[in-house]
C-alpha cells in the first residue's frame, strides 16, 4: 500500500491528548484517563467526547490499518480505530471489555449512536483493524492474526470532505489502560471486493 499517512511520518493531532504517552518511530503507546469515552445519548442518556485519539486529518477515500496492544480488564476498556467527521458523526471500532468477556464492536454515531457488538475468536491482546471508505461505503474488518479479515461492519458514509482518521483507547470506569498501536497506515484503497478477506 502507498501511504497516505503513518505513525512515523509525523504530522499527527491528538483529540484529548493523554498525559502520558510516547511516540517512538512506528509505534504509538498511551494510557488511559478516568472517565474517558466517546458515546452520544443513546440508552444511557449522556454526551462523552472524552476518549483519546490520534491520527491524521485525511480527504477523499483511504484504507486505515493498525496492529492494537492491551490488556482489557474492566468493563468497557476499549482500544481500536477512530473515524471522525464532527463531534456529532464519528465512528470506533475495536475490542471492547464487556459483560466479562472482550468483545469485537463497532459504534457508529451520526447525532446519536448506536452499538453492535460480538464475541472476538482470537487473544484480545494483539489484533488488528482495518477501516476502507470507498464509493461512499464505509467497510470495517478485524483480523486475529493480521492475515484474513472478515468483515465487521459495512456502511454508507457522507460525502468526501476532510476528516480525522486515526486510532482510540477510552476507559469510561477507570484510567491506566495501556494500548499500543503498531504497523499503522493509511493508504489509498486497494479496490478490493467485499468478501475478498485478504
Amino acid at each position: 500500500m502507498v501511504a497516505i499517512a503513518s505513525l512515523g511520518a509525523g504530522g499527527g493531532v491528538w483529540i484529548n491528548q493523554p498525559e502520558v504517552y510516547s511516540l517512538d518511530g512506528g509505534k504509538l503507546r498511551f494510557i488511559t484517563e478516568h472517565n474517558t469515552d466517546f458515546w452520544a445519548e443513546t440508552y444511557y442518556g449522556f454526551q462523552r467526547h472524552t476518549g483519546h485519539a490520534y491520527g491524521f486529518y485525511v480527504e477523499g477515500d483511504f484504507t486505515l490499518q493498525v496492529k492494537v496492544m492491551a490488556d482489557f480488564s474492566h468493563l468497557y476498556d476499549q482500544a481500536g480505530i477512530f473515524i471522525l467527521d464532527d463531534e456529532r458523526h464519528w465512528l470506533k471500532a475495536g475490542i471492547e471489555f464487556n459483560d466479562d468477556v472482550p468483545s469485537i464492536g463497532c459504534v457508529a454515531t451520526r447525532v446519536t449512536s448506536d452499538w453492535s457488538t460480538g464475541l472476538f475468536p482470537g487473544d484480545p491482546a494483539m489484533f488488528w483493524m482495518r477501516a476502507t471508505l470507498e464509493h461512499k461505503a464505509l467497510r470495517i474488518q478485524y483480523s486475529t492474526d493480521g492475515l484474513t479479515w472478515p468483515l465487521l461492519r459495512l456502511l454508507q458514509w457522507p460525502e468526501d470532505k476532510r476528516r480525522f482518521v486515526g486510532v482510540m483507547g477510552c476507559t469510561p470506569e477507570r484510567q491506566g489502560l495501556e494500548a499500543t498501536f503498531e504497523d499503522f497506515i493509511i493508504a489509498y484503497p486497494q479496490g478490493k471486493s467485499l468478501h475478498d478477506l485478504t
